[in-house]
C-alpha cells in the first residue's frame, strides 16, 4: 500500500485517459493520492477532481510561480476552500529562484502569509523550494509552524543535507520523487538513506521527474512504486516495509485523509 503525496492530476496531459490512471494506481497498490495547488482557479479544479475520485484528495494554494499578482485578499478565498472535506494541507507554496515569474519580496509574502493561515486552520503544508533553501528555512523558522508535530513537508527534496536537518528539527517531512532513481543522483541517495523513517514521504510530482525506467516520459502515480523500491534499496530494507512506514508518515501528517 502506497501514497502518491504530490501528483498533479489535474494537469491537461491526462485529460485523455485519467481513469485509466487512477486504475493503474490502484492496481499498483496505490491507496491515496493528493493534488497539490498551483493558484485560485487550479484549487477548485483539483477538488471537483477530489469529488469524482475516492481515494484523491487535494491541498489549496499559490504556488510561487503564480505570485506575481498576489493579493491579501486571496486569504481569504484560500480559507474558504480549505473548508472542503478533501482538503489535507495548504500547497504546494514555497519559493522559486530558478524561474522569473514573481520578484522575490512577493514570494516572501505570499509564503509567509499562507503559512500563517495553515497555522491558523490546523493544516500541515506542501513547500516547493528550488534553489531558495536559505530563504525557505528562514521563513519556515519565522512562521507559526516552526516546531509543531506535523508542520508540513519539503517536496521533492534535492536540497543539502544541512536543510534537511534544519526543516527536520522544525518538525517537517521530506518527499521523496523521481530523481532517487537517477543515476547520478548519488548525493541524494545518501540524504535519503539518513532521514527518520518516520519522516520520509514518497511522492511522483507527475506528469514531471519520472523515475527510472520510464524516465523521459510521461510520470503517473502508479511509478510513485519505484520511488519507495529504489528508497527501501538505499535504507536496506524491504520495499513492503518502507512502503508501510510511508504510508503511516502520510496519514499522519495529512490527518484529514483519515476523516474521509
Amino acid at each position: 500500500m502506497l501514497i502518491d503525496t504530490h501528483c498533479h492530476l489535474d494537469f491537461d496531459r491526462f485529460d485523455d485517459d485519467r481513469d485509466a490512471i487512477v486504475a493503474r494506481a490502484t492496481a499498483a497498490g496505490v491507496t491515496r493520492i493528493i493534488i497539490p495547488a498551483l493558484d485560485l482557479q487550479n484549487s477548485r479544479t483539483a477538488q471537483s477532481l477530489a469529488e469524482r475520485y475516492e481515494g484523491v484528495f487535494t491541498a489549496v494554494g499559490v504556488h510561487p510561480n503564480s505570485s506575481a499578482a498576489w493579493r491579501d485578499e486571496w486569504l481569504g478565498v484560500l480559507r474558504d476552500l480549505a473548508q472542503h472535506d478533501k482538503v489535507v494541507a495548504i500547497g504546494e507554496i514555497g519559493l522559486d529562484y530558478h524561474w522569473d515569474d514573481s520578484p522575490k519580496a512577493v514570494q516572501h509574502r505570499a509564503l509567509a502569509l499562507q503559512l500563517e493561515l495553515a497555522a491558523e486552520l490546523a493544516l500541515p503544508v506542501i513547500i516547493h523550494n528550488r534553489e531558495s533553501s536559505a530563504d525557505v528555512i528562514r521563513l519556515l523558522r519565522q512562521s507559526p509552524l516552526a516546531g509543531r508535530e506535523n508542520a508540513g513537508v519539503l517536496h521533492s527534496f534535492s536540497a543539502d543535507w544541512d536543510t534537511a536537518v534544519a526543516a527536520l528539527d522544525m518538525g517537517f517531512y521530506l518527499g521523496f520523487t523521481g530523481p532517487i532513481t537517477f543515476k547520478k543522483a548519488d548525493d541524494l541517495r545518501e540524504i535519503a538513506a539518513k532521514v527518520p523513517l518516520d519522516r520520509i514521504l514518497v511522492e511522483t510530482d507527475a506528469p514531471f521527474l519520472t523515475p527510472h525506467p520510464y524516465r523521459g516520459k510521461r510520470n503517473e502515480p502508479a511509478y510513485v512504486a519505484y520511488v519507495a523500491e529504489k528508497l527501501a534499496a538505499v535504507r536496506g530494507m524491504e520495499t513492503a516495509v518502507l512502503a508501510q512506514h510511508t504510508t503511516q508518515n502520510a496519514l499522519r501528517l495529512f490527518s484529514r485523509m483519515k476523516e474521509a
